[in-house]
């Protein structure tokens, strides 16, 4: 199992701005795509069926932003 960390805030010019912020920790299985674990994070934080893309990959780090919002989910391995 692995540990994920998930924060989903909002957005100033497209940065995240933490005027508020969610978090979440959870552990997923060792061969999880990118696809589950955001899926895992975004059921965590309560956006389950919202629509969005990934605009971040960066190996141990997953960026996804839901369309129409000023917010941004950032999911990463917890060390």
């Amino acid at each position: 199992m692995v540990k994920f960390y998930a924060e989903y805030t909002d957005t100033f010019g497209g940065e995240a701005n933490y005027s508020w912020v969610k978090r979440s920790n959870f552990e997923i299985r060792d061969n999880a795509s990118m696809r589950s674990v955001l899926q895992r994070a975004r059921k965590e934080l309560g956006l389950t069926g919202a629509k969005g893309k990934i605009i971040g990959d960066f190996g141990d780090e997953y960026h996804w932003k839901p369309r129409n919002c000023c917010t941004i989910l950032m999911v990463r391995v917890e060390i």
